[in-house]
């Protein structure tokens, strides 16, 4: 859906270590010809050496740096950095390193910033690169070794919660945990007042979520309106018509 409908110039899709049988599936119904029309796509599947695998996650870099010299605004799409860091791993591990956190060798979080910080802005050309990467999270632990590093050199991350999609919210995105570093600048004051408010009753409301769901009184505050807040936030996460957030004044009313 990114590759397709984001305005771009060119989309660099890096689809490392999938299973090789959804890689048509993706061309053809996700991205499509008019998504193709634009797009560059890497592929290793899981079944592939892992010095193959590894080489096509810089290879996705570098026709995307191509592209972005030449003043063009690239999007970058990697799936996934998980995947690049375990055929890191394995080609340590066979040349000799000593396994560190979680059986990750010390050249995995040596190769990880060499890789993601070549996303961004260029040079005196004007092109950029927009990357989006994905992390895959051993047991639902936003704290593992890679998802922990790769936080640390990204400008921010979504957080996709597996409880949330169980309850048929999609995108699954936990409000609360995601984090964006740029879009602050990107919005006015007012603006970003609204999602200081939004997030402080979302964050209440899961605080009290158990509570409010034995029945707390809908009228004690702050349960009723941080109550209507996380409903909102499911209504319109599953239907954008509905569930919209209105700022009117200091107060936060949701409908």
């Amino acid at each position: 859906m990114l590759a397709r409908n984001t305005e771009c110039d060119v989309a660099v899709i890096g689809l490392i270590g999938e299973r090789g049988r959804e890689v048509q599936e993706f061309l053809e119904d996700d991205l499509g010809p008019e998504g193709l029309a634009r797009s560059v796509v890497v592929v290793a599947t899981s079944d592939e050496p892992a010095l193959l695998r590894r080489q096509a996650a810089y290879l996705t870099l570098a026709i995307a740096e191509h592209f972005r010299d030449q003043g063009q605004h690239v999007l970058c799409l990697m799936d996934s950095v998980t995947r690049f860091a375990m055929a890191q791993r394995e080609i340590g591990l066979a040349c000799g390193e000593p396994p560190a956190s979680k059986g990750y060798t010390p050249t995995v979080f040596a190769e990880l910033p060499r890789l993601l910080e070549r996303a961004g802005p260029g040079t005196e050309a004007g092109g950029a690169i927009s990357g989006l990467f994905t992390v895959l999270v051993d047991g639902d632990d936003h704290n593992e070794p890679i998802a922990d590093a790769v936080r640390g050199i990204l400008d921010g991350h979504i957080v996709m919660q597996r409880a949330i999609a169980e309850r048929g919210r999609y995108p699954a995105v936990n409000l609360l945990k995601s984090v964006s570093r740029t879009l602050p600048g990107a919005h006015n004051e007012r603006q970003n007042a609204i999602l200081r408010t939004a997030k402080r009753h979302l964050s209440v409301y899961t605080d009290m979520e158990e509570m409010i769901r034995l029945g707390l009184p809908a009228g004690i505050e702050p349960g009723g309106r941080c109550r209507a807040a996380g409903r909102a936030a499911d209504r319109g996460a599953a239907d954008p018509t509905q569930g919209q957030l209105h700022a009117r004044g200091r107060d936060l009313r949701c409908t």
